[in-house]
């Protein structure tokens, strides 16, 4: 089932909507990376990053 793309955007207390979610190093803007709990990857190449602990 698709995600809403509302859940990408946060909004600020001037009204604004900011992206709440990365964008991939290799695949560049347009390719968000999914947030985990101790990563985020993305779903088009395999980049992923750990999160420190």
């Amino acid at each position: 089932m698709p995600v809403k793309r509302s859940s990408y955007y946060t909004l600020q207390d001037d009204g604004k909507a900011v992206l709440a979610r990365r964008h991939c190093p290799r695949c560049g803007p347009g390719v968000l990376m999914a947030e985990h709990k101790d990563r985020v990857s993305c779903g088009k190449c395999g980049y992923t990053e750990f999160k420190k602990k």
